[in-house]
C-alpha cells in the first residue's frame, strides 16, 4: 500500500463535492471536494507500490488537456488502469461543474 500526495496549480474555481467510482467494485474511487485557492491537493491511497510516477505523469497530462478545480481530491484506488482513473477523476470534475 502507497500513499502519495501531489500538488498541482488550479486554473478555475467550482463549489460542491462529487464522487465517482466505488473502490469495492476493483477499480477506484474518486472523491473532491472544492476549496477557494489556486491549488489541487491530490490525496492518492493504492494499492500499487513505486506508482507516483504514473500519478504525476497522469495529472501533468490532465493540465495540458484541461483546466482543474481548486480543491482537494482523494483518490482510494486498487490498481485501475490509467484510462480508469483518468475517467473517474474526469466524471468528478465533471459532475462538480454542475453542482
Amino acid at each position: 500500500m502507497e500513499h502519495i500526495t501531489l500538488t498541482v496549480p488550479a486554473s478555475r474555481t467550482v463549489s460542491g463535492k462529487a464522487l465517482a467510482g466505488v473502490v469495492g467494485s476493483g477499480d477506484m474511487e474518486v472523491l473532491f471536494t472544492a476549496t477557494q485557492g489556486q491549488t489541487l491537493t491530490i490525496d492518492i491511497t493504492t494499492s500499487v507500490d513505486n506508482s507516483r510516477s504514473r500519478w504525476e505523469a497522469l495529472f501533468n497530462r490532465l493540465q495540458t488537456v484541461s483546466s482543474l478545480p481548486a480543491g482537494t481530491l482523494t483518490i482510494h484506488d486498487f490498481g485501475a488502469t490509467p484510462g480508469v482513473a483518468r475517467i473517474r477523476i474526469e466524471q468528478v470534475f465533471e459532475e462538480v461543474s454542475y453542482a
